[in-house]
């Protein structure tokens, strides 16, 4: 029986898991979003969560008593990169300062090929992570982004893990080759002999 047993063991041993915890987390305060096993995804947001929420603590308490240092020093003890703590304090953290809870959001989008492992989607509230959307000004004159919710980003990396690309013209590409081409043998020759 598993009663009481809080944590997934994931399949490794601790030191191991808190390690892959602790850049997972960094990685997905980098770049606010991050893809991964749903397994682990549910052990990354508490995780995540209980980082953001000393970061929210510290700058509450303010840095007269020391609260703001001393949550810092507690963040670095798991994410050990100066630049994704600063962003954490400066600009995550400040973020969710009138909210309860509930950082992140897990959306499942599909199946693995080479496993058949169930993928998610991690990403923090407030993000909206659009990985199409263009980063200069230009691109956002030029095109109104759809405004899509949940469903429609689920939809759009659901189609993306399982390898459907899409054509300028609109059409769909598929990852067979033409007919014209012949794809080379893997199969090794026997050994010996000429």
């Amino acid at each position: 029986m598993r009663h009481r047993v809080a944590h997934r063991k994931l399949g490794r041993v601790t030191e191991h898991r808190i390690s892959m915890l602790r850049n997972q987390a960094t990685n997905l305060l980098r770049h606010e979003h991050l893809t991964t096993t749903v397994p682990k995804a549910k052990e990354l947001r508490p995780f995540v969560e209980r980082i953001i929420t000393i970061a929210k603590r510290g700058i509450a308490g303010g840095e007269a008593n020391g609260r703001m240092l001393n949550a810092r020093r507690l963040v670095m003890h798991d994410l050990q990169n100066r630049d994704i703590v600063t962003k954490l304090f400066d600009t995550i953290a400040p973020r969710f300062a009138e909210r309860a809870g509930g950082y992140t959001r897990l959306l499942r989008i599909g199946f693995r090929k080479g496993d058949s492992a169930e993928v998610a989607q991690v990403e923090l509230i407030g993000s909206e992570f659009n990985p199409k959307a263009k980063t200069d000004e230009e691109g956002k004159a030029e095109e109104k982004p759809k405004a899509k919710g949940v469903g429609g980003r689920l939809r759009a990396a659901a189609e993306r893990m399982r390898g459907k690309k899409e054509e300028p013209g609109g059409g769909k590409v598929s990852s067979k080759p033409s007919k014209g081409i012949r794809q080379k043998s893997t199969t090794p020759r026997k050994a010996g002999g000429s």
